[in-house]
């Protein structure tokens, strides 16, 4: 039964009249699916514009346009010629396109058009009264049917077997793969913060975040060391900085807080025993949850989450807000000091992570001046003053640095979180396949670290045993003035208590290779030297600590073997006083004989 029918297909196929309807068809799909795709454009731009009625009306053009390519596609000659064997499945895969079109205009755009006037995201900015939240927790069912109908789609079209088609049919469908696979990750993002945004700022009932305020000048692996604590309150979306404290304030665990045993091999205890080195690790979320349970033993109080921000952050923050003056009245005492009483996106790092040292002696008044400036900030941001588009602007600019990180005590919420850099995890669906990271953890006890320049370059070497290896070049500066152990303030250099002479900065560097992988050998300055391999998550991991004197450069090259992916390789950095991209250098290929 089965070959009759094939041999029917394949007769009616090759008759002059099969052939010319077919072709009639095949013309009738690609005309209308052009001309849905030239619709795209000006969708895109009356969407920008906030024109709701002009959208709805493009939206039907495309679904009359995709809509006739489908029942083009589903004609019965064409669903014959469907089953023909090697030839047949240049029919199907047209016919998939045209039903993964004509899903995603109806079942997607048509209903995202009718919420998307809704869906402001500034809406969701602080302003002095609050924030409607209302509108995007509504749209959120109708985002996330959206992104489903999107992502099941292209998950059609990547089963579709292209080996063996037409190039005027694997084209198209590689580019059709290409443009749903890049609005399924941008749905999927905008289903989800739809989602977790309301419920995260308060739209329930109050929120109560801690804020860590991460100091660069003495680098950790997640950015800093903790500096300035405050708890930070979401209620409809208005932010309140609420009981300010610091981390040195939290003091030492006893017992400690238990930690992953892979990370207190690497990390040492001190992970779980004092808040300054929860973050000596470059995972976020056990760093966050090991502060949360540091924070709870300490007050008594369960916060909701943990958010950590650093001054570079807040630069980008305050270039959206515009300058902030200085009000509270200790806060100005200290300034009185030679501190400036405006601060702004040009002068805010410079001033904490390193005037605040040169003209603030002791360590106390150092977190209460770092409390207020944050304090400060935060009220100007409650009050809704600023430029919402830079704003916005600004926060993705410092979450894609991973200067801003953060962390639910929620398992859902965290769930979520983590498949974004926003979680600063090292694993999971945030990280792409051959991703490496090098990460600093100051050895000095002091803060230097504002003086070290670095950059970081994978080299891409030769293939070996069929598996690719690679590099990682990582070459630091310390640019301190060369007198700087007698220029400097004690408290910059250290002033030698950890061993470390003044003046010099000494530095751990951690180098994470992608999973499965193998760290193989590290060199300094060229030559080859003993380090600590580990792994962590899967992931080999390689540690070396360098030292500098002032105006001292030195060249650390981990080598990774082993690696399973054929993806192009990418590196994440600790976030430092450098802008991210002077840090991380173009990759570089060797060339293979």
């Amino acid at each position: 039964m089965l070959k009759t029918l094939v041999g029917l297909a394949v007769a009616l196929v090759l008759t002059g009249a099969g052939a010319a309807w077919l072709t009639s068809k095949a013309t009738r799909i690609s005309t209308e699916l052009t001309s849905a795709a030239s619709l795209i454009g000006a969708l895109q731009a009356e969407i920008a514009a906030g024109d709701k009625d002009a959208a709805a009306s493009t939206v039907a053009q495309l679904r009359s346009h995709t809509s006739a390519a489908k029942e083009a596609a589903g004609d019965p000659l064409w669903t014959l010629a469907a089953s023909i064997p090697g030839l047949g499945s240049n029919f199907s895969a047209v016919a998939e396109v045209a039903r993964s079109a004509d899903d995603v205009v109806n079942l997607s755009l048509a209903p995202l058009v009718n919420v998307f006037d809704t869906l402001d995201w500034n809406a969701l900015l602080p302003n002095g009264s609050g924030t409607d939240l209302k509108p995007v927790h509504a749209a959120s069912p109708t985002v996330t049917a959206a992104a489903h109908v999107v992502r099941v789609s292209a998950q059609r079209l990547d089963r579709i077997d292209d080996r063996g088609l037409l190039p005027q049919v694997s084209g198209p469908l590689a580019e059709a793969r290409a443009q749903l696979n890049e609005v399924t990750g941008a749905l999927d993002a905008a289903a989800d913060a739809a989602e977790l945004a309301p419920e995260m700022l308060g739209i329930d009932g109050t929120r109560s975040y801690l804020l860590i305020v991460q100091n660069n000048a003495e680098s950790r692996a997640s950015g800093g060391i903790p500096g300035a604590l405050a708890i930070l309150t979401l209620e409809d979306g208005k932010p309140a900085l609420g009981a300010q404290s610091s981390a040195s304030q939290v003091g030492t665990m006893n017992p400690i807080i238990p930690t992953d045993p892979e990370q207190t091999a690497i990390y040492s205890p001190r992970l779980g025993k004092f808040m300054q080195d929860a973050n000596l690790t470059p995972d976020f979320p056990t760093a966050a949850s090991t502060v949360h349970a540091m924070w709870e033993r300490k007050t008594g109080q369960r916060v909701d989450g943990v958010i950590s921000i650093d001054p570079v952050a807040l630069s980008y923050i305050l270039a959206a807000t515009g300058p902030v003056q200085l009000s509270d009245p200790g806060l100005l005492r200290l300034a009185n000091l030679g501190l400036p009483t405006e601060l702004r996106g040009d002068n805010v790092v410079k001033t904490l992570l390193s005037d605040v040292y040169a003209k603030i002696e002791e360590p106390s008044l150092q977190d209460a001046y770092f409390a207020g400036v944050a304090q400060e900030i935060f009220s100007t941001l409650s009050k809704g003053q600023s430029d919402g588009k830079n704003l916005i602007k600004g926060i993705t600019r410092g979450v894609e640095e991973r200067r801003v990180l953060m962390w639910s005590s929620s398992s859902d919420e965290q769930a979520t979180l983590g498949k974004y850099q926003v979680s600063g995890s090292i694993a999971g669906s945030s990280v792409s396949p051959a991703q490496f990271g090098v990460y600093f953890n100051d050895g000095t006890g002091a803060k230097m670290d504002y003086y070290t320049k670095r950059t970081v370059q994978l080299i891409k070497e030769c293939p070996r045993d069929g598996y690719e290896e690679t590099t990682v070049r990582v070459t630091s500066t310390n640019t301190a003035p060369a007198d700087a152990a007698t220029s400097l303030p004690p408290y910059v250099t250290g002033d030698g208590v950890f061993g470390v002479p003044p003046g010099s900065v000494q530095t751990n560097i951690v180098a994470y290779g992608p999973a499965q992988a193998h760290v193989e050998t590290a060199k300094l300055d060229g030559q080859k030297t003993d380090f600590a391999p580990y792994f962590h998550g899967n992931r080999p991991v390689g540690v070396l600590a360098i030292r500098l004197a002032p105006g001292e450069s030195r060249t650390v090259d981990f080598t990774f073997g082993k690696i399973v992916q054929h993806t192009e390789p990418n590196v994440v950095v600790t976030p430092t006083v450098q802008d991210v991209k002077d840090v991380t250098l173009p990759i570089e290929s060797v060339a293979c004989g």
